[in-house]
């Protein structure tokens, strides 16, 4: 009998679950998509610090970069639902890839648990001075009698800034032909030699540049002034409203992670986010902190999925 009520006893305890069992017990493994030095991999470090303090564990960031996340976001799909692996993913692996790609091996809303979005970051249209434009209105016009239209250089086939260029190619019906590059870096020295008049870049890719007056600033894609461009109108407030094509970064855990990990993850990381530290850090990289609940970042997937969907399908952008 008293070995029956022991067993009871361990049941119970089983089923009272992580209320009474403390959480995380163990090294957790936050996956990013990228090598080290990225933006995603920079917010990743900024977050993680103050993050492995609070929860009295070591988080230890593990890199896998390839296609363009998709590689790290594979891997966290197939991990164990048990809140040791978390991922911070980026837009092109949670609302792009599933368009380039017919045979993506996860299903972004079918495989993740949502935890919080963690940072935004915008992009900004910039022209080089060779180019008459002064404002986004005037950069149109331009792209439209131009022979052969308006070049504009990218990080790369279907990245943000890519995105962003399809949509007001789409959105402002203007002749706008997109160059891409391997990476922001050697775009931004192609428009800073004039090889290419145009580009989107990221904002604090951008901003020491368009201090210098060597390139001009004529439109950000986020739905408010950025930070780093305040003077700056977005596409949205410059005649095209509903315009939004931003970077973002987000806390994503593999499908079937328990509800309660899920909500102490998003705490703890909302909390990190919050602080005045982390905070000052993250805007010092061009990443607005933004936290938000599993369910309001749920929704954005969706929006973004659609968005995404619509301009790769509209634009006929196919994968690299």
């Amino acid at each position: 009998m008293r070995g029956t009520s022991a067993a009871v006893i361990a049941l119970a305890w089983a089923a009272g679950g992580l209320a009474q069992a403390p959480f995380p017990n163990r090294p957790v493994t936050m996956v990013v998509g990228f090598a080290p030095g990225g933006g995603t991999d920079i917010t990743a470090r900024i977050i993680v610090k103050k993050l492995s303090e609070n929860v009295g564990q070591s988080i230890v960031v593990e890199n896998r970069p390839g296609a363009g996340g998709s590689i790290a976001a594979t891997a966290v799909a197939k991990a164990a639902p048990d809140g040791y692996t978390i991922h911070l993913a980026n837009v092109g692996a949670l609302s792009v890839a599933p368009h380039l790609n017919s045979n993506l091996p996860y299903n972004p809303q079918r495989d993740f648990a949502p935890i919080s979005m963690a940072v935004v970051l915008d992009n900004v249209l910039v022209v080089h001075p060779s180019v008459q434009a002064r404002t986004l209105a005037e950069y149109v016009k331009e792209a439209n009698e131009r022979p052969g239209g308006m070049p504009y250089g990218t990080s790369g086939i279907g990245g943000a800034g890519h995105l962003a260029g399809e949509l007001l190619k789409l959105m402002a019906k203007a002749n706008l032909v997109h160059v891409p590059y391997k990476g922001g870096g050697p775009a931004m020295s192609d428009i800073l030699g004039g090889q290419i008049p145009s580009m989107i870049a990221t904002a604090p890719t951008a901003a020491p540049h368009v201090k210098a007056g060597k390139i001009r600033a004529l439109a950000t894609t986020g739905t408010k002034r950025s930070t780093f461009f305040p003077d700056v109108p977005p596409v949205a407030e410059a005649g095209y409203p509903g315009f939004e094509a931003v970077n973002w970064y987000a806390y994503v855990a593999p499908a079937k992670t328990p509800k309660e990990i899920v909500d102490r993850w998003n705490r703890e990381i909302v909390k990190v986010l919050n602080t005045q530290e982390t905070r000052e850090q993250l805007l010092a990289n061009g990443m607005e902190p933004t936290p938000s609940t599993p369910e309001e970042l749920a929704r954005y997937m969706e929006r973004e999925l659609a968005t995404w969907g619509r301009v790769v399908k509209e634009a006929g952008i196919q994968a690299e």
